[in-house]
């Protein structure tokens, strides 16, 4: 009998797998629909279109610059309309029900406190009304039969001057509902290194963050994020590749910094669309991700910016069946990398894998097993 690892997944088993996200920005998320009734409510005029459709592709095209500044730039309609608790409450809610539907089983959702204090909020506010909406999304999910956590990261913009005090505030709500810290934004003249004494407190404290670095710029941003401040993750690392080389024969050498990463299985957090908008990637096919899975550097999947990107879990993983001609097996392989990179306690991580990732691939592989065995025995008729 064909083994299931020659088959290609369906859309529909896709859809179903459970996934697990560590990449995902908060303000990147929102439904076109809620950023309409929300601009509204708070008298924010200056959307480019008002009808969700619309809104939805003007999303879209702006984000498809091949520049990260340009994306960047997406940003300030959504942060706009997130400024009061009940909004954040909102979107965070809806956040989780609608990573929920796409088959998410746990997910860790980013955001600056600090660009969601325009209408009075204090940082404390921002992160409790975040919180409150990521359980009431939970609820709302486990009510439409679906299972989700959803850890929050906060994030402090790189080219500001508050990352000690958001990486003190992460600490403090560490037990409610933070799991980590993270910075963010343009990487070109705002290295890592700006903010030591944020990553140095964080390590007194035994805390988890994660930076991006290795997005538009190259492996100088990496290297600081790794060496000098001690990431226990990299927010896209896609020019790792810079220092990957393939000979014409296929042979592979890697540099010291790729072979660091990949000995000490530093979690990569890829994010295919979004690095083909911001000109980090060519092509899906031409993705760095698909030489790193062959090389089992531990790669993961995910959205960053649902909205600006059009896209879920499902359609990243859809992308890459059709790029690479990836497996159950594959999908999988990236879920669990993912799971065990992720900043809850490692008993509560083995268990998702164990009881939830696991059980749930083995059940969408056993779908093909008894769709064969009906097809073979249905071949012949009786008598022959």
């Amino acid at each position: 009998m064909t083994s299931q690892t020659t088959h290609v997944p369906t859309a529909d088993q896709i859809r179903r797998a459970p996934k697990v996200l560590l990449h995902d920005h908060l303000d990147g998320g929102l439904r076109p629909g809620t950023i309409i009734e929300l601009a509204r409510a708070q008298g924010y005029s200056k959307l480019p279109e008002t009808e969700p459709d619309k809104l939805g592709a003007w999303f879209r095209e702006a984000a498809d610059s091949g520049s990260l500044e340009r994306y960047l730039e997406t940003f300030a309609h959504t942060c706009a309309v997130m400024q009061t608790r009940e909004a954040l409450v909102r979107v965070a809610a809806e956040c989780a029900v609608d990573l929920a539907e796409d088959g998410v089983v746990y997910a860790e959702v980013r955001y600056a406190p600090e660009q969601h204090l325009e209408a009075g909020l204090t940082l404390e506010e921002v992160v409790e009304a975040v919180n409150e909406g990521f359980r009431e999304g939970e609820r709302l999910a486990r009510e439409a039969g679906h299972r989700i956590r959803v850890g929050a990261l906060l994030t402090a913009m790189r080219h500001a001057a508050r990352a000690l005090e958001i990486a003190e505030l992460a600490n403090r709500y560490r037990d409610d509902g933070v799991v980590g810290f993270d910075i963010a934004g343009a990487e070109a003249g705002y290295p890592p290194t700006r903010h030591l004494d944020a990553f140095e407190y964080l390590k007194r404290e035994n805390n988890h963050f994660t930076i991006h670095a290795g997005e538009a710029f190259g492996l100088p941003s990496i290297w600081q994020a790794l060496q000098w401040c001690g990431a226990d993750r990299l927010g896209h690392g896609v020019r790792i590749i810079d220092d990957i080389e393939v000979a014409e024969d296929g042979a592979v050498t890697l540099g010291r910094l790729a072979a660091y990463v990949r000995d000490k299985r530093i979690p990569l957090e890829m994010c295919p669309t979004s690095n083909l908008q911001t000109g980090a990637a060519a092509s899906y096919a031409e993705h760095p991700i698909g030489l790193l899975r062959k090389l089992h550097f531990r790669a993961t999947v995910n959205t960053d910016n649902r909205l600006m990107s059009g896209t879920s879990m499902s359609r990243e993983f859809e992308l890459l069946v059709d790029a690479f001609d990836y497996t159950l097996d594959d999908l999988q392989w990236f879920t669990v990398n993912a799971m065990k990179s992720a900043f809850i306690p490692f008993d509560e991580r083995l268990a998702m894998i164990n009881d939830v990732i696991k059980p749930g691939y083995a059940e969408l592989k056993s779908e093909w097993l008894f769709r064969q065995t009906a097809a073979t025995s249905g071949s012949s008729a009786p008598g022959e």
